[in-house]
């Protein structure tokens, strides 16, 4: 795996499965590399701009009329968005064959008026 040699430490068939597995494991370290590099990049960003922020206060500069404000919210809005991303990647999925299951199962349905009645004739019979 590491290397192009064999490794005799598991069987010769799981090989492939192995190599697919490094492979997937790969992709998703460096998605993870991608999304935390933008995560860091918008708390710089955010940070620097705040700390201008204070800057422009501390200077006798009202920073809400300043272009400062509309930039924090702008890189307020991106960082709402990469929130809703990975909430979403948490966010448990609905097997809907399961709830139709559960909902009908739930559900009353009325017995037939005759039902009982055929099923005490053919108790009495015997």
């Amino acid at each position: 795996m590491a290397g192009e040699g064999f490794n005799e430490d598991y069987p010769v068939e799981i090989h492939e499965y192995l190599s697919t597995f490094e492979n997937s494991i790969g992709a998703v370290d460096e998605m993870l590399k991608t999304m935390m590099s933008a995560k860091v990049d918008l708390v710089f960003a955010y940070t620097f701009n705040s700390m201008f922020w204070v800057y422009l206060a501390t200077q006798g500069v009202n920073p809400k009329e300043h272009s400062v404000k509309q930039e924090l919210e702008r890189i307020r809005v991106y960082m709402n968005r990469v929130k809703e991303i990975t909430d979403k990647k948490k966010a448990g999925k609905l097997d809907r064959g399961a709830a139709s299951r559960f909902v009908k199962n739930a559900l009353w349905e009325p017995k037939p008026k005759n039902a009982s009645k055929v099923a005490n004739k053919g108790k009495s019979e015997n």
